[in-house]
C-alpha cells in the first residue's frame, strides 16, 4: 500500500510540472518517490510501479513530459542502491551529486549535439531579448551600451560550471533530507548526514584555497581562456564550502556553550549573505580553534 501511494505521489509531482510558478517547488522533490520505491522494492517492482506512472502522466501531459522524469530516474536509482548497501550518508550524498552533475552535461550535450539547441546561445538571447525590453521602457541609464550587455552575457557563461554543481549539490542534499525521513519510518539503521556540529573540512582544503586564490589575483579576468574560467568557478565553491564550515563551527559552539537551537541557524543567515564571512571556515578549518571552546564549555 505504501507503494502504491508513493506512485501516486510521483504521478502527481509530474503532473503538478505543468503548472507555473508551483512547478519550481515540486520538481527540487521529484526523486523523492523513486529513490524510496527503488530502495523498498525490488527492481522488477520498482519498474512495475513507475511505469503506468509514466504512461500516465504521458496521456496527460505529452510524451514530451518524461525527459524531465527520466531525467530524474538514474541518480534516484544511484541513492536507492546506496541505500540498499546501508552506505554512509556523506559518500551517498557525493555521488549522488556527481551522478546528477553527469546527467545534467549529458542532457546539454544531447541538446545541443542532436537537437540543434544551444544553452549558450538562448542565455546570450534571452539577455539580449530582456535589456531591449528594459531599453524600451527607458528603465536602464543613459550609459548602457551593447557592450555591458555582452559582458553581463560572458559572465553569466562564464558561471555555468559553478551553477550547474551547486543545482547538482542542492538536488542532492533536499532528495537526501526528504528521502532519509521518510525512509527511517520502514528501514532500520538508515544512515544519517553527520551532525551540524561535526562539519569539518580537511586542513589540505586550506592550502587548496589560499593556491586558487592566489592564481585567481593574477588572472585574467577579461579572459575566456579554459585557466581563467576554471579559477572564475572554483574559488567561489570552495568559499561556499568554507561558508559551511563556518556554520558547523557556530553550531558547535552553540552546543558547547548550551545555546538554544535557533541561535546557530540565525548566524547562518549573514554568513550565506555575506561571502567574505567564509574566512571564519577557513580558519576554523586551519586552526584547531574549536579545542578552546570544549575546554571552557
Amino acid at each position: 500500500m505504501k507503494a502504491v501511494l508513493w506512485s501516486g505521489a510521483s504521478l502527481l509531482l509530474i503532473l503538478s510540472l505543468a503548472v507555473p510558478v508551483f512547478n519550481m517547488l515540486t520538481i527540487m522533490l521529484l526523486m523523492v518517490p523513486y529513490v524510496i520505491l527503488y530502495t523498498t522494492l525490488s527492481t522488477r517492482s520498482f519498474l512495475l510501479h513507475l511505469v503506468p506512472v509514466w504512461i500516465i502522466a504521458a496521456v496527460i501531459l505529452g510524451p514530451s513530459v518524461l525527459i524531465i522524469a527520466l531525467f530524474f530516474l538514474i541518480p534516484a536509482m544511484v541513492m536507492g542502491q546506496m541505500y540498499r548497501k546501508k552506505a554512509s550518508a556523506p559518500l551517498i550524498l557525493r555521488r549522488t551529486t556527481l551522478t546528477i552533475l553527469f546527467c545534467l552535461l549529458a542532457e546539454l550535450l544531447i541538446f545541443e549535439g542532436v537537437l540543434k539547441q544551444s544553452f549558450i546561445d538562448q542565455i546570450g538571447e534571452f539577455v539580449r531579448s530582456l535589456v531591449a525590453d528594459l531599453d524600451s521602457e527607458h528603465v536602464l541609464p543613459k550609459e548602457w551600451n551593447s557592450d555591458y550587455t555582452e559582458s553581463i552575457i560572458k559572465i553569466m557563461i562564464q558561471s555555468i560550471p559553478q551553477a550547474i554543481i551547486l543545482i547538482s549539490f542542492v538536488y542532492a542534499v533536499i532528495t537526501q533530507y526528504f528521502a532519509r525521513k521518510a525512509l527511517a519510518t520502514s528501514i532500520e539503521d538508515i544512515p544519517t548526514m553527520p551532525k551540524a556540529k561535526d562539519w569539518m573540512l580537511p586542513r589540505i582544503m586550506v592550502f587548496y584555497y589560499l593556491v586558487v586564490y592566489i592564481l585567481q589575483m593574477f588572472a585574467d579576468s577579461t579572459s575566456s581562456s579554459f585557466y581563467s574560467v576554471a579559477l572564475m568557478n572554483v574559488v567561489p565553491l570552495m568559499r561556499y564550502a568554507f561558508t559551511i564550515q563556518a556554520i558547523g563551527f557556530f553550531f558547535y559552539i552553540a552546543h558547547q556553550r548550551r545555546w538554544n537551537k535557533a541561535v546557530p541557524v540565525i548566524i547562518a543567515i549573514p554568513l550565506l549573505i555575506f561571502p567574505p564571512l567564509s574566512l571564519i571556515g577557513v580558519l576554523d578549518a586551519a586552526f584547531p580553534i574549536r579545542k578552546s571552546f570544549s575546554k571552557s564549555s
